[in-house]
C-alpha cells in the first residue's frame, strides 16, 4: 500500500473518477476515447478491459519510509521501496475481480496506478486496449468507490447520486431518470431527500456505490468499501455488490484484506505480497491448490508440515500443507485407510467457536496441526473436555499439497 490518501466527494463524484489529495499529472496523452491512441489485445483477440504490463511503483524519501513502514520491506538508498514490483494482470470485461493482501502488499497502490492517482515508475496500464498510462483520472472510464463514501454531507442522497451527472451537464429529466434507476439498483428508491447523516453506514455505502454507477464506468474500482462496516452488514452487502455486478455487467476490481469478501464474490483474484502477484485463480483454485506456503497460509487457515514431520508423515523432505477441515480427530490407535495420513498426537487447545470447534493437536513427530470440526452432535462442554486428550489424525493424501517457501 502506498501513502493513504483522503478522498474528495466532488471529485469522486464527477465524471469518470475520483481524485487523490496527490493528483496524476497528465503527460500531454490524448482521452481514451482518442482514435490515434495507442492499442493493446488480449488473447482471445478482444482487448481485456484492464491490462498491466510490468507495472512497478517505487516511492522514495519521506514517503519511501511510510511504504517501508507499512509492507515492513527494507528501503534501498534514498529509501527507495518498490511499493509494486513487476506485476503482470490481465482482467476480462465484465469480470469480478479481487486483488488479496495483507497491508503494504501493494494491492492499493495496483488499483491507484489503474485509477491515475499514481503514475507508475515503470510499465503500462491498458484500459479496453488503449494506453492510459500518463492519462490523468478524469481520462478514464473508471469510477472508485472508497472505503470512507466521500460523500457531500449538505446534499441529499439524490443530488450526491446526480453531482458528476450535473457537472457533465446532462439533463435535467435523463439525470433524474438515471439517479432513480441507481437508487432503485442498490435498494435506496424514497431515499432521495434524505441527508448522508440520517442514514446507517450501509445506506451510505450504496450511496456511494450508486453515484459511481449512474456515470457508467466501464471499469469499477473498490477500495476496501466495506471495511467500516460491522460484520453483519458486511456479509449482507458482499452479496449484494456481486448480485449488482451481475446486473450492471462492467467490470468490478475489488481491493480488500479480507480472504472471505474475495472467495465470496469473485470470479478471479490475486494474491498480493511484498509488491508482487504470490498467485492468480478462481477462489477454488487458490484454496484447494495454493502454490506457496503464504497463499496458504493468507487464503483461509492451513497446517504446514516440514522437515522431520513432514518426512514422517508425508514420506518425503519438503513443504507440505494440509487445510484443518480435511482432517478428521479419531480415537488414539485408531486404524486409517490406505489412502490416509495418519498422525499420533494430544489435543494442546480447544477453541469452541458455535457451529464448529477448532482443536491444536501437538503431533507425537513433531510440529502442531490445526483441526477444524463442524459440532453437529456434540456440545460446548463435550468439546472443551477434549483438551489434553490423546487423539490419531487422519486426512486423504490427495489433501496433501507440496508448495514453496
Amino acid at each position: 500500500m502506498a501513502t493513504q490518501t483522503t478522498s474528495d466527494p466532488a471529485t469522486s463524484a464527477n465524471g469518470g473518477n475520483a481524485a487523490s489529495t496527490r493528483p496524476a499529472r497528465s503527460a500531454g496523452g490524448a482521452t481514451a476515447s482518442s482514435a490515434g491512441g495507442a492499442t493493446a489485445g488480449s488473447a482471445g483477440g478482444a482487448p481485456a478491459a484492464v491490462r498491466l504490463d510490468g507495472l512497478v511503483k517505487r516511492f522514495s524519501g519521506e514517503a519511501g519510509r511510510r511504504v517501508a513502514k507499512a509492507s515492513g520491506a527494507k528501503p534501498g538508498a534514498g529509501d527507495v521501496v518498490s511499493a509494486v514490483d513487476g506485476v503482470d494482470l490481465e482482467i476480462a470485461d465484465g469480470e469480478f475481480f479481487s486483488m488479496l493482501g495483507p497491508s503494504g502488499s501493494g494491492k492499493t497502490t495496483t488499483l491507484r496506478l489503474i485509477a491515475g492517482f499514481e503514475l507508475p515508475t515503470e510499465g503500462r496500464v491498458w484500459l479496453h486496449g488503449v494506453d492510459v498510462t500518463k492519462k490523468p483520472p478524469f481520462e478514464r472510464d473508471v469510477n472508485t468507490v472508497f472505503q470512507d463514501y466521500a460523500l457531500f454531507p449538505h446534499m441529499t442522497v439524490g443530488d450526491n447520486v446526480a453531482y458528476g451527472l450535473t457537472v457533465r451537464k446532462v439533463p435535467k429529466a435523463d439525470r433524474e431518470r438515471r439517479v432513480g434507476a441507481a437508487l432503485d439498483m442498490v435498494r435506496l428508491s424514497g431515499y432521495e431527500r434524505r441527508k448522508p447523516a440520517q442514514l446507517s453506514g450501509g445506506q451510505r455505502q450504496r450511496v456511494a456505490l450508486a453515484r459511481a454507477l449512474v456515470n457508467r464506468p466501464r471499469v469499477l474500482l473498490l477500495d476496501e468499501p466495506l471495511g467500516a462496516l460491522d460484520l453483519k452488514l458486511r456479509e449482507e452487502m458482499q452479496l449484494e455488490l456481486k448480485a449488482i455486478q451481475q446486473e450492471v455487467k462492467i467490470t468490478f476490481i475489488y481491493v480488500t484484506h479480507d480472504q472471505e469478501e474475495a472467495l465470496t464474490m469473485s470470479d478471479r483474484l490475486a494474491v498480493f505480497n511484498r509488491g508482487r502477484i504470490e498467485q492468480l485463480g478462481t477462489p477454488a483454485d487458490l484454496y484447494e491448490r495454493p502454490a506457496t506456503a503464504f497463499v496458504a497460509g493468507f487464503v483461509g487457515t492451513s497446517n504446514l508440515l516440514r522437515g522431520d514431520a513432514a518426512k514422517a508423515l508425508v514420506g518425503q523432505e519438503g513443504l507440505f500443507t494440509v487445510r484443518p477441515e480435511k482432517i478428521r480427530i479419531l480415537e488414539g490407535g485408531a486404524a486409517v485407510a490406505d489412502d490416509e495420513v495418519g498422525a499420533d498426537g494430544t489435543i494442546r487447545n480447544v477453541v469452541y467457536l458455535g457451529p464448529d470447534t477448532r482443536y491444536i493437536v501437538a503431533l507425537d513427530a513433531g510440529s502442531e496441526l490445526v483441526v477444524t470440526q463442524q459440532n453437529l452432535n456434540t456440545s460446548s462442554m463435550e468439546v472443551l473436555a477434549a483438551q489434553g486428550q490423546p487423539v490419531r489424525l487422519a486426512w486423504k493424501r490427495q489433501h496433501v499439497l507440496r508448495v514453496q517457501e
